[in-house]
């Protein structure tokens, strides 16, 4: 059978997705050229432009890639735990071990807030994670497992603690022991929102 045009622009899509994610998690968003891009994905120029605009545009995509399978890392977390709580610190878990690869923390956690911008990279932060926080300590709440507070600004605070915590994994001369003290902080905070059973 014949590839469609819709089958041919989501190869050609894929193709520049893979080249530029591994180009720029081994030297960083400045130092990879957009013709190194075409070449190593096998692709025009004009292919790069006409799905992502720019450069910078297909950087986004690679981002947004790397959250999603990051988000679905922490949702099987999650989803494996005995109540919200433990899927929550069990997930927190999770996302700073990813905190440790080369790859998250060149492009998610520095190239991506100078590249897109502070308040586009919080966008694409809140977009994967944001929900995903409401919806769990909502059914802890629901569950009584945590004190009655407004949930939606509790996960934007815990949120941003751990995009936070994140960041100094990524700029540590010491990632591992700063992954270390990171979670020990948060977890004893996450901790700190228990409900007292009297």
């Amino acid at each position: 059978m014949r590839r469609t045009q819709q089958d041919r622009s989501a190869g050609t899509r894929a193709a520049l997705v893979a080249a530029a994610r591994e180009l720029f998690a081994t030297r960083g968003y400045q130092a990879v050229p957009a013709d190194e891009i075409t070449r190593a994905a096998g692709v025009t120029r004009g292919a790069l432009y006409h799905h992502y605009a720019d450069k910078q545009g297909l950087f986004r995509a690679v981002v947004e890639e790397l959250e999603r399978e990051l988000l679905e890392e922490i949702e099987a977390a999650f989803g494996g735990a005995a109540d919200p709580l433990t899927g929550m610190l069990t997930g927190l878990g999770v996302f700073l071990d990813a905190c440790l690869r080369d790859e998250v923390r060149r492009i998610s956690l520095t190239d991506a807030p100078a590249v897109l911008g502070w308040e586009a990279w919080r966008e694409i932060e809140e977009e994967y994670g944001l929900g995903l926080l409401v919806s769990v300590l909502e059914q802890a709440k629901a569950d009584g497992l945590i004190v009655d507070q407004p949930v939606r600004a509790l996960a934007q605070l815990v949120l941003s603690a751990v995009m936070e915590a994140a960041r100094m994994i990524a700029a540590a001369e010491d990632p591992g022991r700063t992954r270390g003290e990171v979670q020990q902080v948060l977890g004893g905070w996450l901790a700190s929102l228990l409900a007292v059973k009297q």
